[in-house]
């Protein structure tokens, strides 16, 4: 590959490392692998946090489905009642599992307050950090990587590190910008630490064959690798803790960080970034309490064995539905459960700091990468009987496809409630024409339904109830929001913004899981990382088939064959557009403190965040001003 920056044109092998070739077969789903490693036996006590994190959502499920199905047995129960029932069990244990989650966490936090010393690490090791991008700002992304390189030579030096930028992108005039600003990098870049470039003429299989080619091609000289995604970015602290990690644990083959979301200025963006640092870290910490040494992989801000990762988790295609092959789009699940299958250890370490990804800044986007993620997630259904894989991986992958299965599986539970409920509602006709003065009250039956509904509605909403709390009763946290009735407020506004969105959200992963079950695949495309909104009419577009839903079950309630229930479920449906319209909204430097969705990022922001801000600025500068007669990309 040759271009010409500033006049210069460099030659390819000046653009990266010498070869250093590592192979990586092809591995088989149906073929058990020779052990590579043995984790170490699990005690007593880790026996117990995963029983206390399963048991505890098994049971509460049993009863309610057992309760209800007492409820509605008065005269027999239906096929569509039992229907009902099946729909509860199914959805209700992933809700209860994530507030087993939380509690376990809180327990665990409180238990272990203080940090387990880490074992000794041996030996120096060689990482590299590994940014795969695809059609991304070239300048957002080189900035981040500057911010990085810089803070972490800040610190001590124990590992070697090299950064290497792989590129996938596919629009010459992005990749120029991306040559000029590796230059500009390069030419920042502290002592100590070196940084390549490799752009692929073809995205042949995407990320996984981006990684894979670094690996066969240069990942022989690395003992280690950080993979990033392009709007990642970690402190050199992060790096350093999540590196003493890896060479402390001799069975660990991948080490997963928590990111937490920066950058949101919109009301969504800022939504889900209130709720990942308020109910986000209980949620983890419990995740890692139970998973242990059969963590997950979320494809970015992690370490990773290099050699290990070669040996056992390249991942074979699946046949497609027209007998050809597919790529297995969420690759990261499955390659953790190959990892585990081999015998690797694949951690989970919540608590450490630094480590940080964007989201989403509007509705729409979010349901767009839902719908890429949709598809992936699916796949994972069909290697759950594959040879070798630990249960608790299996249970991960199938917990990726069930994310996105439990929405059609509410939306057919809200609908068929709403046949039931229709049929026989009453519960607020406390007067009638015969009798105005006397009321007649509820009959204890009915008060049963609506108790059902309730404890479900208080289960979906306990989490996030339970990290307002526990954070609330920390004085520093407290200060931090400006008071507790800030902080409060602005928990409150959250909580309204979420019910509001979520069934916008169930018919949209509805939607892709239909799409993704009758093989209509959307193209892979990057993420819109920007802040920018869309037109009345593509919104209108978007979001008519939650309008007509949300306007049939509002008309329903008028003429009475709906139950009253569903009225916030149908002004959601029936406002998706002006909701989405909202979605948008930046709100970051709005005058009300509970509707600007603070969290402790936006209060105080990490010094790399605003290192990697004013680095972005330098580096567009750098690359936005290119002569008008500069020669394009040459050939491949």
């Amino acid at each position: 590959m040759a271009v010409s920056v500033d006049g210069v044109t460099p030659r390819a092998d000046s653009i990266m490392p010498p070869k250093a070739p590592l192979a990586m077969p092809v591995q088989a789903f149906g073929v058990m692998p020779a052990q590579e490693c043995t984790p170490p036996k699990k005690r007593a006590p880790d026996h117990a946090w995963r029983i206390a994190a399963f048991a505890p959502a098994v049971f509460m499920t049993v009863s309610l489905c057992v309760a209800i199905a007492r409820w509605l047995s008065d005269g027999g129960v239906s096929v569509l009642e039992g229907v009902v029932v099946a729909l509860v069990a199914l959805t209700f244990i992933w809700v209860s599992l994530s507030v087993s989650t939380v509690l376990v966490g809180l327990v665990h936090r409180a238990w272990h307050r203080a940090p387990r010393p880490m074992h000794p690490r041996s030996g120096r090791q060689t990482v590299a950090l590994l940014m795969p991008v695809y059609n991304e700002i070239p300048w957002e992304v080189f900035g981040n990587a500057a911010a990085m390189v810089q803070d972490l030579a800040r610190g001590p030096q124990c590992d070697r590190f090299t950064l290497f930028i792989l590129s996938d992108t596919q629009d010459r005039a992005i990749a120029a910008q991306e040559l000029r600003a590796f230059w500009a990098l390069r030419a920042r870049c502290p002592d100590g630490i070196e940084v390549f470039y490799r752009r692929r003429a073809q995205n042949t299989d995407k990320k996984v064959g981006n990684l894979t080619d670094w690996i066969e091609t240069w990942g022989g000289a690395f003992d280690a690798m950080v993979v990033l995604d392009a709007d990642s970015l970690m402190s050199g602290a992060a790096l350093r803790q999540l590196c003493d990690a890896l060479a402390a644990d001799p069975h660990a083959g991948l080490i997963q960080s928590f990111p937490s979301i920066i950058g949101a200025q919109t009301l969504f963006g800022r939504m889900q970034q209130f709720s990942n640092a308020v109910y986000g870290g209980l949620l983890a910490q419990g995740l890692a309490v139970w998973s242990q040494s059969e963590g997950n992989y979320w494809g970015h801000n992690a370490i990773l064995r290099t050699r290990a990762f070669a040996d056992t988790a390249r991942l074979p295609h699946l046949r497609g539905r027209r007998g050809g092959d597919a790529l297995i789009l969420s690759h990261d699940f499955v390659e953790a459960a190959m990892l585990r299958r081999a015998g690797w250890a694949v951690r989970f370490l919540p608590n450490i700091g630094g480590s940080y990804e964007e989201t989403p800044q509007t509705l729409i986007d979010y349901a767009l990468r839902d719908r890429r993620w949709c598809i992936g997630n699916m796949q994972h259904l069909r290697l759950l009987g594959a040879r070798g894989f630990h249960a608790v991986s299996r249970f991960h992958l199938l917990q990726g496809a069930v994310a996105f299965l439990l929405s059609p599986a509410w939306f057919a539970l809200i609908v068929i409630w709403t046949l039931i409920g229709a049929a026989t509602e009453q519960t607020l006709s406390y007067f009638n024409a015969s009798n105005p003065l006397f009321p007649a009250w509820p009959t204890p039956q009915r008060i049963d339904g609506m108790v059902y509904l309730a404890f479900i509605y208080a289960m979906l909403l306990m989490p996030k109830l339970s990290g307002l709390i526990t954070l609330a009763l920390r004085p520093r946290i407290r200060a931090d929001y400006g008071g507790w009735w800030i902080f409060a407020a602005t928990g409150l506004v959250e909580i309204v913004l979420s019910v509001l969105y979520a069934p916008v959200l169930m018919v949209q992963q509805t939607l892709a899981v239909c799409a993704a079950g009758f093989g209509r695949t959307n193209v892979w495309a990057p993420q819109n990382r920007g802040n920018t909104g869309y037109t009345l009419r593509q919104i209108l577009r978007f979001h008519w088939v939650e309008t007509l839903i949300g306007t049939a079950m509002a008309a329903g309630i008028g003429f009475g064959f709906v139950s009253l229930w569903l009225v916030p479920i149908a002004l959601s449906l029936a406002f998706a557009v002006p909701l989405s319209a909202l979605s948008g909204v930046q709100v970051g430097a709005g005058r009300l403190a509970p509707f600007r969705l603070d969290s402790p990022h936006t209060l105080r922001e990490p010094r790399i965040v605003a290192r990697a801000r004013a680095e972005r600025e330098v580096m567009q500068q750098q690359v936005v001003q290119v002569r008008r007669d500069e020669p394009a990309i040459a050939a491949e």
